[in-house]
């Protein structure tokens, strides 16, 4: 199944009285169960493509589609819904709610979605059991380490069950020992639930756990490497 389908996409933003040509016809396509990079200097484009494709953010031309839903033609609301019900997010900054416990931090999108109160117990406990970190549900993020902190962000990606996660440059704080755990991690949940995981990242090492790197420079598609 095509997660994610891009058809010259464009990204254009006005900055300082111009216009910064952020993408320039990119097509790209994902499918299910996919372990992919966007790899690219600073300002190649690839967090803008990223962030396109998790609805953040609107296209100037081209069409995008998740899980075969056309977004351009969709309301604030119904990208909202669309984001909440089938996208999860793993940024570089964690962005854990400070006073939230890690259990509330995790369950938070489910509550969102209206799941019963005893069912989102069970999926937190289940998806704490698979990062690792069963025995800290009551802890607040600043108890824990920046390592302890993205699998909080990683089980809270993973307990609705989307379709496709999305990581913005998610080692980007961690040391190198810690950054290949989180990445070993996220390939033997990525192999275990079938999830598509894509990232945006200029590590190397990202790039080495990817079997998929799509290098894009000048808001372009330079090479896409399938290993």
């Amino acid at each position: 199944m095509t997660v994610v389908q891009a058809v010259n996409v464009v990204k254009d933003y006005g900055l300082n009285g111009q216009t910064v040509h952020a993408l320039r016809g990119v097509n790209l396509s994902f499918e299910g169960g996919e372990f992919a990079a966007i790899a690219g200097p600073s300002g190649s484009g690839k967090s803008t493509f990223l962030h396109l494709t998790g609805c953040l953010d609107t296209l100037s031309g081209g069409s995008m589609s998740i899980g075969g839903q056309d977004v351009a033609g969709l309301s604030k609301k119904q990208l909202a819904l669309l984001r909440r019900h089938s996208i999860g997010f793993i940024f570089q900054a964690y962005n854990l709610i400070p006073v939230l416990s890690v259990e509330e931090n995790i369950g938070f999108p489910l509550t969102l979605l209206g799941v019963d109160r005893s069912e989102v117990r069970d999926r937190v406990r289940q998806v704490l059991a698979e990062v690792g970190l069963e025995g800290m549900e009551k802890r607040r993020p600043k108890e824990m380490s920046g390592g302890q902190q993205q699998r909080v962000a990683i089980a809270r990606a993973l307990v609705k069950k989307p379709a496709l996660i999305l990581a913005d440059e998610p080692t980007a704080n961690l040391d190198s020992k810690i950054g290949r755990e989180i990445l070993e991690l996220m390939l033997r949940l990525n192999k275990a639930v079938g999830t598509t995981f894509i990232f945006s990242t200029h590590d190397a090492m990202v790039m080495e756990f990817a079997r998929r790197i799509v290098h894009i420079r000048d808001g372009q598609v330079e090479r896409d490497e399938v290993k």
